[in-house]
């Protein structure tokens, strides 16, 4: 495309724009890149690449003018497909959720007045609220579908349109390419219906999935334990605060930098608690109050993190802490979920599931229950589906434990479940760390690291899974490769998705597949030691060497050079 063309295009979308901010961001551009300033075009040019494109997460990218960017413009055709997808199965109420990001109760405004303008019913949650929330009033409310604006992690820029169907779970295929189809049809914005019908709940719908969470809370049990918890800038703490005096623990110390929802989220570089250095303020409260546990929610609160002091003192005499992965993380809430059930004397019946990228450790745990298991695609999309499912996670800190409640990973309720465990194991003078050991014990060490590869150019990742395909490798960390499998072809088990799975001996795994959310190349690594006799701790050393060894030859073979790891 020429710079005229791009001018012209811009201007034309321009034109169609009902939003004065963004109106005069593009102008401003298109002043710059009409005399000539390359980096102004270069940025018209990414604006402009397309539009952003709807998919099983919805949308997700940078907030800014263009078709390639999260505005308003774009909001609108969303709904404007969305209620067209809708509209086949006649009338019906539509709840919009948002979150404390850029733009985000704008969005949500947009989409409540376009669901009306297309004859559907609009409510909207009385403030940023949760993700979960959203997705749970989506089935209290008797909703036909649902709309969370949120781009969850991922960085400050961003923004995200996530939507859910009737049943409270994400849209998977083919709903998603059909509403896809009916976004390319909408003609102009100016042209979209709209309607100021929509309402703004009350405080009820919020209430009612507070005393939902906080009754999961086993009556009588322990309530002794001292908590650190951050919100990370999010809007999860006011509500995790809330189903935790409900339940009946004391109010935790919280990170007050982090407590307010914060767009900007000035104290983390990327507010995931997954990443470096996210934690470190949490962790510092933990210190100051000498916690059980730190728990940490990410912007949305759909996911839930931990960390736990360590068996050993740290260097100052004092307690040190460490994140549990979320594959501990999932194994323990697996584990606690079937000891509950024992502990209030019912019999466990469902199914567990997690997706393909986490550990094989819960399917032999729900085989050593009896209880069926089964693997999906990475995404809650998938896990939330499974009939019967009692609980499912997957290694990116998603947990659900009320899947009659919340069709989705929910860090409030798994939040409490964590505070639950943790101060159960403390009045029997346990630690999770004992529990893992156990589980390490009956089931082998099953250890699990991830290279995740952040880029700012896509046709990096492109590359590695083409090398992969075209070359696989036939030994990693000097181990075999049995198998290798291009999930891409689908499966009787599983759909098809861009993604590679490799099976070493000696019970290693390898997987990688690009990131749905985020411009990251993503490896997953797992490995099983047998645990010889009781020593544990000789297992987790032979394992953290195979990991890094696995983790070098991932990256040669994938072409991921040190610099761009």
């Amino acid at each position: 495309m020429t710079v005229t063309d791009l001018l012209d295009l811009a201007r034309s979308w321009r034109a169609d724009d009902p939003d004065p901010q963004t109106r005069s961001e593009l102008d401003a551009l298109l002043a710059a890149a009409d005399a000539g300033d390359q980096a102004a075009q270069a940025e018209l040019g990414d604006a402009f690449a397309g539009r952003l494109e709807f998919g099983t997460a919805g949308l997700r990218g940078r907030l800014g003018p263009g078709s390639n960017r999260m505005n308003r413009a774009v909001v609108s055709r969303a709904a404007a497909g969305l209620a067209a997808y809708l509209q086949a199965n006649g009338p019906g109420t539509v709840v919009v959720g948002y979150d404390a990001r850029h733009r985000s109760q704008d969005f949500a405004r947009d989409t409540a007045e376009v669901m009306e303008g297309a004859g559907l019913h609009a409510l909207v949650l009385p403030s940023a609220l949760p993700t979960p929330v959203l997705a749970y009033a989506i089935r209290a409310l008797g909703c036909i579908a649902g709309v969370m604006v949120t781009a969850s992690h991922n960085p400050p820029q961003d923004n995200g349109y996530k939507v859910y169907l009737g049943d409270g779970t994400q849209i998977v295929p083919p709903a998603d390419a059909q509403i896809s189809a009916h976004i390319d049809a909408v003609g102009s914005v100016a042209d979209i219906p709209r309607g100021s019908g929509w309402e703004t709940l009350g405080p009820d719908v919020l209430d009612s999935y507070v005393g939902t969470c906080a009754a999961l809370a086993l009556p009588g049990g322990a309530r002794a334990v001292r908590i650190a918890y951050t919100p990370m800038h999010g809007v999860g703490g006011r509500t995790v605060l809330d189903v935790l005096a409900r339940a009946g623990f004391d109010e935790p110390r919280v990170v007050q930098a982090q407590f307010a929802p914060d767009p900007a989220f000035p104290t983390v570089s990327f507010p995931n608690p997954e990443e470096p250095g996210a934690m470190d303020l949490a962790i510092a409260e933990g210190l100051d109050v000498d916690a059980d546990v730190v728990v940490a929610n990410d912007p949305d609160a759909d996911r839930c993190a931990a960390a736990v002091p360590t068996p050993s003192r740290g260097a100052d005499g004092g307690p040190a802490y460490r994140m549990l992965r979320g594959d501990e993380l999932g194994a323990l809430l697996g584990w606690w979920v079937a000891e509950r059930a024992r502990r209030s004397g019912t019999t466990l019946r469902g199914v567990y599931a997690n997706s393909i990228v986490s550990s094989s450790l819960l399917a032999k745990m729900a085989a050593a229950l009896g209880i069926e298991h089964e693997e999906t695609l990475t995404g809650f999309k998938w896990i939330a589906r499974i009939p019967g499912l009692i609980f499912g996670y997957e290694e990116a800190l998603g947990y659900c434990v009320d899947p009659g409640h919340v069709g989705d990973k929910d860090g409030v309720s798994a939040s409490l479940l964590v505070v639950e465990l943790v101060a159960a194991l403390a009045a029997e003078g346990r630690t999770v760390h004992d529990v893992l050991d156990d589980l390490a014990r009956v089931h082998g060490l099953h250890a699990t690291d991830q290279l995740s590869v952040r880029v700012t150019d896509l046709s990096i990742i492109t590359a590695a899974m083409d090398r992969l395909r075209s070359t696989p490798p036939t030994a990693l960390a000097g181990l075999a490769v049995r198998q290798f499998e291009d999930l891409e072809q689908g499966s009787a088990q599983l759909p098809p998705t861009d993604g590679l799975r490799l099976r070493l001996e000696k019970d290693t795994r390898v997987i990688v597949r690009p990131s749905g959310t985020e411009p990251k190349i993503k490896c997953y690594l797992e490995v099983v030691v047998p645990v010889a006799g009781d020593d544990v701790g000789a297992a987790r050393e032979i394992a953290a060497a195979r990991l890094a060894a696995l983790k070098d030859d991932v990256a040669a073979a994938a072409g991921l050079s040190a610099e761009q790891q």
